[in-house]
């Protein structure tokens, strides 16, 4: 039998993305087996965490600071909005370190089957921000999934009012890839998105 606390302790555990039932008592009894080296020290960084970080009012990027460090910077290019689905996205990018223009997080896609809108994202502010003069391109840089290119084209039919260049990243064959290996879809995007050697 499993005391109220450990139950407890496994149901949250188990909220989290790519933890089922099992994995979370495997995690919660390694936190507990390892109470002074890593269950104590990760619940203060947790607590932390939740009292300083704070979503940034420009991007929506979270940060310590308010604007975020990337919304701060004076060195980044003012002129280019990347516009992305979840931080998530915004952290792989930036891990390239081929990105040097400012970020928009919508927070997620437009799903009619899950009743979210465009007033459930944050698309208004990024059609704010676009009307900057400043702001030449938005690229949209959101999943190749049918939400994600619903988002797009309807993003990109919102930023026809502004005086922005509108670019989507371009999908295909991966360096690296294997023509063979490719699914289908894949394929096709490669195919239409050919360019000139």
């Amino acid at each position: 039998m499993i005391g109220t606390e450990i139950e407890h302790l496994i149901k949250l555990i188990g909220r989290l993305p790519g933890l089922g039932p099992r994995s979370a008592r495997r995690v919660a009894l390694h936190l507990l087996k390892n109470r002074e080296a890593l269950m104590l020290p990760l619940a203060q960084a947790l607590n932390k965490a939740a009292d300083v970080i704070e979503e940034c009012p420009d991007c929506h990027n979270l940060d310590t600071q308010r604007p975020c460090a990337i919304c701060a910077s004076s060195v980044r290019d003012r002129g280019i909005i990347c516009v992305i689905e979840d931080i998530a996205d915004l952290w792989a990018i930036e891990k390239t370190g081929s990105f040097k223009g400012y970020y928009h997080v919508l927070g997620g896609t437009l799903s009619a089957l899950d009743g979210i809108g465009p007033e459930d994202l944050s698309i208004p502010h990024l059609l704010e921000r676009a009307r900057d003069d400043r702001v030449k391109e938005v690229i949209v840089a959101l999943n190749a999934t049918i939400d994600g290119q619903t988002t797009a084209h309807y993003i990109a039919d919102c930023l026809h009012s502004c005086n922005v260049s509108v670019t989507q990243l371009a999908h295909g064959v991966p360096i690296g890839g294997q023509i063979d290996y490719l699914d289908d879809g894949t394929l096709a995007a490669a195919l239409r998105s050919r360019k000139a050697v």
